[in-house]
């Protein structure tokens, strides 16, 4: 009786929440686990005095946890302590001061600053341009830029031109301030995850010590941007769901549209942003499907819910995300090099392109002078020069290409099948269906085809420029073919059509192909026996005939949703297209996790390499193969049934829940990249590796915290902080090792005994 009595009053203390040692019969607990209780239990009474949120028992392990956590991190999650805002200041002053130090140097153009510099240039000139990513990004460097000075006549021209008199230094410290947020976000980030003051510190000091990411904030980039955004949106979201049990509270809502706002910035810089949107989106159906299940509540509670997340997390975000691209078309109001990337209608909104503000006949007919763009997104003008192809290509005839850029060499002169034009000749309009010829003006040659192969699409045949001044053969003759196929005059603008080689029945098209450097990089054209290829689309975009009367362009102006959609259709043709560029270097996704090799961002006697901090990004990998270890083994003991004290459990499943989100967030960052048939590079990674170092931070806290499991009171005290004190020995010791990749190289290469960096060349691939 007395044995089942006891028994009795241990279950009843555990319904409590309060664990008991349970008496070492079978397999009820470890007995290092009866050991730490049973200490525990002897010092119950002084623990309850100290502090009475915490249980009267409780297993030493999360005493001395506890005691930690008391002492550095305070005791309510949502109450800023003094420990804990003093680890935010602290880190925010070390990130600001790391990412600003040296800001000047060098006094050149370094890397992609050449793009992102030149686009914010253009912004204050209001000049229009092409680029793939959504504009927030690079209006704010703009912007920044003209706050600090910067009056945007500079030209950005190529990487190693100093800047001189140019008041650059603003536009850098713009993203060295948004890449310096990046650190104490992430440690607010792992304290909402973990409410471990330990694993914020970790998290933050190994981010806080990356070379890369360092020195993707120190310059002109969108990189930095974009991380503050993605780090926002993540920090927006925990807030937010750290106030799950006070919902529609004044700070719910604003956290909830604090991440809204977060996600339409992100996506707005760049479209990686995209990733940040999937994670919230993930998290948030798995918080309504728990909401779902409470069935302490009505339907209307669970639809409020739904609503409030439908308005501020995806209307919210796609109305910020329109309204930046209102005022990118606001600001961007003249004519730029980007303009021919885009259709005539919306070119004719742009002040100094020819066809703004102007008038030109409706129609064309034989003898009109023509320019013919592509119809597909992101065509190009029909174009010729005085360039053959090479011997061994193709025919060694003239070159016909597809070129971007308005220019004097798009302009084809519309002939007869059998003579050639002449002033006095008879207004007679292009119909569908007639048979045409079209003569380069500046090279009098004639657009011809055969059976010879194109230069690289090989199913695809030759088109060229052919013969001289009118003179040729019957491979001249084009067939003019409206795709409405209405036998009406071919309209300017409006009227898509085919030209269909009358021999061969193919139609002229523009490939995806870029032709090599000696067809000047511009886009291949062929005829493609396919004639229903919708690259094979043309229309008219400028007409010059003083026989025909003129109507004004501005009949075919575009409204916003029709430019906000062509120019999604542009971006994600331009993304598909990017390739690498003659002796590039470039990476793939297996080699960012492993470091394995950087990029030059500066060269010559200044030198600066992004390379990740190789003891930060070879850690993260072996923590992750020692989590895998653990999580299988808490596993197998949660399968098998392995009696284990109620605070254990719980903490484990508070941990092991923060690092599968953390995992999440790294694959979604991580492994799209694999899918991706476009040049990338090694900056695409650190995203994804900033999820990866605070996975990392959290699972080491985690090993520290669990000696108290196998090692005596004062050894596993003496050892965690020894464990601590090493980590972030061995994270300062290998920062001040290759933190002249950041600050600035001089001198020879590592390969030589006199350079800074020797012994440090770790591996063959790192060009340092």
């Amino acid at each position: 009786m007395a044995k089942g009595g006891e028994e009795n009053k241990r279950r009843a203390t555990r319904r409590k929440g309060i664990s008991t040692p349970a008496k070492p019969t079978g397999s009820g607990g470890s007995q290092r686990e009866r050991d730490i209780v049973s200490d525990d239990q002897n010092g119950q009474n002084q623990n309850h005095q100290k502090d009475d949120r915490v249980p009267n028992v409780k297993s030493k392990l999360f005493s001395d946890i506890r005691q930690i956590d008391r002492q550095f991190g305070g005791s309510t999650p949502r109450v800023p302590t003094l420990y804990w805002l003093t680890g935010l200041v602290v880190f925010s002053f070390l990130s600001l001061a790391t990412r600003l130090y040296r800001i000047c140097e060098p006094t050149h153009i370094v890397w992609d600053e050449t793009h992102f510099g030149k686009m914010g240039s253009w912004y204050i000139n209001r000049t229009f341009f092409f680029d793939v990513h959504p504009p927030l990004g690079k209006m704010m460097i703009g912007l920044f830029g003209t706050m600090t000075g910067y009056d945007g006549s500079f030209t950005f021209s190529k990487p190693g031109i100093e800047y001189g008199d140019t008041e650059y230094v603003g536009m850098r410290a713009l993203c060295a301030m948004c890449g310096s947020c990046v650190i104490p976000l992430s440690y607010d980030i792992v304290w909402e995850l973990t409410h471990s003051l330990t694993a914020a510190v970790l998290a933050a000091t190994l981010i806080l010590l990356d070379t890369g990411t360092l020195i993707l904030s120190q310059y002109i980039l969108l990189d930095p941007l974009l991380l503050f955004f993605i780090m926002g949106s993540t920090h927006s979201y925990l807030k937010f769901y750290s106030y799950r049990a006070s919902p529609f509270t004044l700070k719910w809502w604003v956290w909830l549209t604090c991440t809204g706002a977060m996600l339409a910035c992100a996506i707005s810089v760049k479209f990686v942003g995209l990733f940040v949107v999937l994670l919230v989106g993930l998290s948030t159906i798995k918080d309504l499907w728990d909401i779902l299940g409470d069935l302490s509540q009505n339907m209307g509670y669970i639809v409020n819910h739904f609503l409030a997340r439908v308005v501020l997390l995806i209307v919210l975000p796609v109305v910020l995300y329109m309204v930046f691209f209102a005022i990118h078309f606001q600001v961007l109001i003249k004519s730029g090099d980007g303009d021919g990337f885009y259709s005539t209608a919306f070119q004719s909104r742009l002040i100094g392109n020819r066809l703004h503000n102007a008038s030109m006949p409706e129609a064309f007919a034989f003898g009109s002078v023509v320019t013919i763009k592509n119809s597909a997104v992101g065509g190009g003008y029909l174009h010729s020069h005085a360039h053959l192809y090479p011997e061994g290509v193709s025919v060694m005839q003239q070159q016909v290409t597809c070129y971007h850029h308005k220019d004097f060499n798009n302009e084809w002169i519309v002939m007869k099948p059998n003579q050639m034009p002449v002033p006095e000749d008879p207004v007679e309009l292009i119909k569908h269906n007639d048979i045409i010829r079209l003569m380069h003006k500046p090279t009098l040659r004639t657009l011809h085809s055969h059976k010879e192969r194109a230069p690289i699409t090989s199913r695809h045949y030759q088109v060229t420029g052919y013969g001289f001044n009118g003179s040729g053969d019957a491979n001249d003759f084009w067939r003019i073919e409206a795709v409405d196929g209405i036998d009406t005059h071919i309209g300017t603008v409006k009227t898509v059509f085919k030209l269909i080689h009358i021999n061969r029945n193919c139609a002229v098209t523009q490939t995806t192909k870029k032709l090599p450097k000696w067809g000047y990089e511009q886009s291949e054209v062929s005829c493609n026996p396919h004639s229903t290829d919708h690259r094979s689309l043309w229309n008219i975009e400028e007409v010059t005939d003083a026989r025909l009367p003129n109507v004004s362009v501005a009949i075919y102006a575009p409204s916003f949703l029709q430019m906000f959609m062509e120019s999604h259709k542009v971006m994600a043709q331009g993304n598909r297209g990017l390739k690498p560029k003659e002796d590039e270097v470039t990476s793939q996704p297996w080699q960012w996790p492993i470091d394995y090799r950087g990029q030059v961002f500066s060269g010559a006697s200044y030198r600066v390499y992004l390379l990740g901090n190789p003891v930060i990004f070879w850690g993260n990998l072996v923590v992750l193969v020692v989590f895998s270890g653990v999580y299988i083994f808490n596993g197998m003991k949660k399968q098998r049934r392995c009696e284990e004290l109620v605070e254990v459990k719980e903490y484990n499943e508070k941990t092991f829940s923060a690092c599968l989100w953390l995992l999440l967030a790294w694959a979604l960052h991580y492994l799209p990249f694999w899918t991706m048939g476009r040049v990338l590079y090694f900056h695409h990674y650190f995203p994804a590796f900033l999820f990866s170092t605070m996975f990392t931070a959290v699972v080491l806290d985690y090993l520290l915290k669990s000696l108290w499991f196998w090692f005596p009171r004062d050894v596993a005290w003496n050892l965690y902080h020894l464990g601590l004190g090493l980590v972030f020995s061995i994270a300062v010791y290998s920062f001040y090792l290759f933190h002249p990749l950041a600050y600035g190289m001089h001198g020879p290469l590592a390969n030589n005994e006199t350079s800074t960096m020797y012994g440090l060349k770790w591996l063959e691939t790192w060009d340092i």
